[in-house]
C-alpha cells in the first residue's frame, strides 16, 4: 500500500508537466495510414477475405517499423505477429425466400428492404421454416434479478418471437433498467440469447431509429452479408435458426392485422404486468441454403516488453475489420472503405506503439492488440479474452479505440456508456493536462458500452474502456461537433462513404492520442491497479483474481 501511495503522489505531483513532455504525433503519418487502410485495394477489411491477408501484412509492416516486437502466438517458442481466431462463418446461398401470412394474404418480404435475416449461427446449413407462428414477447427481457420476466412461461418452440429494441426505460427515461442508459438486455446480442434460451425457433427484433440509435441501413448492411462467430461446442444454446430485424412499419402492420395497436403494446411492455401476444393469424415463412465452414482469422499484436514487471501487461486495443464488400449504396459502391471505423483506431495503435517503442522501455509490458471481427460482434476481441495471450489477472487495464474523429482538437472526451472505474478517473486527471474536461456519454441509450471491443474485456472483470473524441470543437463548439457526428452516423457509418478525406487535419486525433498515451505509460511505469466502483457489476469478478496480482 505504501509503495502505491508514494506511486500515486509522485503522479500527482508530475501532473502539471504531462502536456509538455508527452511525445508529439504525427498528423501526416495518422492519415497516410488511415488513407492506405481505407482506400479501395483493401476492399472494406472483410475478415478471411483477401483483404484480410493484405490488412495483416499492412500493419505488421507498420509496426515493425515503429520498433515493435511480436506478441502474438508461441510458435517453436517465438511469439508470431497473429494470435489466430477460428470462427464459425456462414451465409446465405442466393436470395431467401420470404413470405408473411396475414389471414389469406401472403406477402413475400425482399431482404434488406422490410427485414433483413441473418445467416443462421445455429449449425444450419438450410432453412425450411413453414408458416411459424409469430408471438409478440415484448423487450424479450428475462431478468430475475429485476423481477422482470417478457415471457411468462410462454412456448416458443416452432414459433418466432417479435421484439422491440433496446430495453424497457427507453421511451420513459425512468424505471428498472437504468433510466436512458441502455443495459445489456437492451442489446441485440442478448436478444438472441435468451430467445434460443427460451427454445424460440427464431427471433425478430423491430427496429426503431431512435432507441437502435441508427438508420436502417446500417441494419441492413451490417445483417445481410457473411456473419461469422466464435466455434462454440453447442451454437444452438444460444442462436436461434432464424434471427433477424424487421422494419416499423411492417410491425405496425403485422399489430393492426391481428386486432391490434403497436403503440399501445409498446407502452404495456414497459411494464412488469406485460404478457405475451400471439399476432392471431399470422406467420412467417422461410427456405435458402446457408454455406457454412470453419475459417480461421487473425488478430494483430505487437508488444513492448516491461523491464520490471513483464508479466504484468497494459493493453491498447482497436479492430482492424470493417463490412468488406456488400450492398451497393445508391451510387453503386458496394466497397464499405471504413475510414473512421476503424482504420483511425488502428492507426492510432500504429502510433502509439511507435510512441512507446521509441521511449524509455515501461516497467510493465504493453500489448498493442488489433483485433479481427468487431463487426461480426466483437468476436476478436471476445477470443483473446477468452483465450488470453497475457493472464487477464495481471493485466492492468484495456484503453479500446474505436472510430477516433480525424477532424480538429476539442474541448472535451468521452467514453462508450456510463461505467465507473479507476481507469476514467486517471484519464480525466490526465486529461486536464491538455486542457480537455469529460463530458459523460451523451447517447447511453445507445449502449455504445456493449458495442466496442474493451467489453469482452470488462465482462471478465478487467478494467476497460473505450475513448471517444469530444464533440465541443475548439473551432466552431458543440454546435460544429455535434453536427459532424450527426451527419456521420446518419449518412456515413456502415455505409461505402466512410471514406479518407483529404480536407482532415488529424490534429484533434494527435492530441487526444497524447492523453492516451500519458494514461497508459503512468500505469505501465507504476504499482497501480484501477479497479471497478464498488457497486460496479465487474467489481466481484475483478477482485476474485486479486490474489494474483502483487
Amino acid at each position: 500500500m505504501k509503495r502505491l501511495l508514494l506511486s500515486v503522489l509522485v503522479m500527482s505531483a508530475c501532473s502539471g508537466a504531462l502536456a509538455s513532455t508527452a511525445p508529439t504525433f504525427s498528423t501526416r503519418r495518422l492519415s497516410a495510414e488511415v488513407k492506405m487502410l481505407s482506400s479501395d485495394a483493401f476492399a472494406g477489411r472483410g475478415p478471411a477475405t483477401p483483404a484480410e491477408t493484405k490488412t495483416i501484412d499492412y500493419v505488421v509492416a507498420q509496426m515493425k517499423a515503429a520498433g515493435l516486437q511480436p506478441g502474438g502466438d508461441l510458435k517453436n517458442g517465438k511469439r508470431a505477429w497473429t494470435q489466430a481466431v477460428p470462427l464459425l462463418r456462414t451465409q446465405i446461398i442466393g436470395k431467401p425466400q420470404l413470405m408473411l401470412t396475414l389471414g389469406d394474404q401472403h406477402e413475400s418480404l425482399d431482404q434488406g428492404k422490410q427485414i433483413a435475416v441473418r445467416a443462421p449461427m445455429d449449425g444450419s446449413t438450410s432453412v425450411a421454416i413453414e408458416n411459424a407462428p409469430l408471438v409478440f414477447v415484448g423487450y424479450g427481457v428475462n431478468a430475475p434479478e429485476r423481477h422482470w420476466d417478457d415471457f411468462k412461461g410462454v412456448d416458443l418452440h416452432g414459433k418466432i418471437a417479435v421484439v422491440l429494441v433496446n430495453d424497457p426505460d427507453f421511451e420513459t427515461g425512468k424505471g428498472d433498467f437504468g433510466g436512458k442508459a441502455m443495459t445489456y438486455y437492451g442489446r441485440w446480442t442478448y436478444k438472441y440469447e435468451e430467445a434460443a434460451r427460451q427454445g424460440a425457433l427464431g427471433l425478430l427484433v423491430i427496429h426503431e431509429t431512435a432507441p437502435a440509435s441508427y438508420g436502417w441501413a446500417t441494419v441492413k448492411n451490417s445483417n445481410t452479408n457473411t456473419m461469422f462467430d466464435i466455434v462454440r461446442d453447442k451454437p444452438s444454446a444460444v442462436h436461434p435458426q432464424l434471427e433477424g430485424w424487421i422494419q416499423r412499419d411492417l410491425a405496425v402492420q403485422m399489430f393492426k392485422h391481428a386486432g391490434l395497436d403497436f403503440d399501445t403494446l409498446k407502452k404495456q411492455a414497459q411494464t412488469r404486468a406485460f404478457k405475451p401476444v400471439t399476432l392471431q393469424g399470422e406467420s412467417l415463412s422461410a427456405s435458402f441454403k446457408v454455406d457454412k465452414s470453419v475459417i480461421t482469422s487473425h488478430n494483430i499484436v505487437g508488444r513492448v516488453e516491461g523491464s520490471k514487471h513483464p508479466d504484468e501487461t497494459v493493453i491498447y486495443s482497436a479492430h482492424w475489420d470493417h463490412l468488406g464488400v456488400g450492398q451497393p449504396d445508391a451510387s453503386g459502391d458496394r466497397i464499405y472503405n471504413g475510414a473512421v471505423d476503424n482504420a483511425t483506431g488502428t492507426a492510432s495503435l500504429i502510433e502509439i506503439g511507435r510512441a512507446f517503442a521509441h521511449a524509455p522501455r515501461p516497467e510493465r509490458s504493453v500489448v498493442f492488440l488489433n483485433v479481427t471481427a468487431e463487426e461480426k460482434g466483437l468476436l476478436g476481441s471476445e477470443y483473446y479474452a477468452a483465450n488470453p495471450l497475457y493472464p487477464l489477472a495481471t493485466t492492468v487495464g484495456v484503453i479500446n479505440m474505436d472510430a477516433l474523429d480525424p477532424h480538429g482538437p476539442a474541448r472535451n472526451f468521452s467514453i462508450s456508456g456510463s461505467a465507473r472505474l479507476g481507469l476514467l478517473d486517471d484519464l480525466i486527471a490526465d486529461a486536464k493536462t491538455f486542457g480537455m474536461v469529460y463530458s459523460p456519454d451523451p447517447k447511453p441509450e445507445a449502449g455504445h458500452f456493449f458495442r466496442s471491443d474493451h467489453f469482452s474485456f470488462a465482462k471478465r472483470g478487467v478494467p476497460a474502456l473505450s475513448f471517444e473524441s469530444g464533440n465541443d470543437w475548439v473551432d466552431g463548439g458543440v454546435k460544429a461537433g455535434k453536427a459532424a457526428g450527426d451527419e456521420y452516423v446518419a449518412r456515413h457509418y456502415h455505409q461505402p462513404s466512410d471514406q479518407w478525406q483529404a480536407s482532415w487535419p488529424f490534429t484533434g486525433m494527435a492530441r487526444d492520442l497524447q492523453v492516451l498515451y500519458t494514461v497508459g505509460s503512468q500505469l505501465a511505469n507504476s504499482d497501480q491497479w484501477p479497479d471497478w466502483s464498488k457497486d460496479s457489476e465487474f467489481r466481484a469478478t475483478r477482485d476474485a483474481t486479486a490474489a494474483e496480482r502483487k
